[in-house]
């Protein structure tokens, strides 16, 4: 039986650990790429059109703006996701607990 327990223990906490990669690759992701292509963008801009600093600023700003709202997305969608899983754990725990409560009250 302890090991049953530690293996349902372990599921529990790789899942948790996948969640937090998951959210850590995703929002990596909304800062790697927009900002990452801005800056190549605006330099190869400023270059083609001479001027120096406009686009790429303007460009880089841009991109940290769109980052940003991406990441703000993503942490409301992870923030949604856990609290319907916590909600449906109370659920579950709750069930649990008057079932148990059911069964000590006819055994007596």
């Amino acid at each position: 039986m302890p090991s049953v327990k530690n293996d349902n223990k372990n599921k529990a906490n790789n899942e948790w650990l996948r969640q937090g990669m998951l959210m850590f690759a995703e929002s990596t992701g909304w800062i790697a790429f927009p900002v990452i292509g801005a800056l190549f963008l605006g330099r190869w801009l400023d270059e083609k059109q001479g001027t120096e600093p406009l686009y790429f600023l303007s460009i880089t700003a841009a991109a940290f703006i769109i980052s940003s709202v991406g990441i703000g997305i993503t942490g409301v969608k992870y923030m949604k996701r856990i609290e319907k899983e916590e909600t449906k754990s109370k659920t579950l725990s709750e069930a649990e607990g008057k079932k148990k409560d059911e069964n000590e009250s006819r055994d007596k």
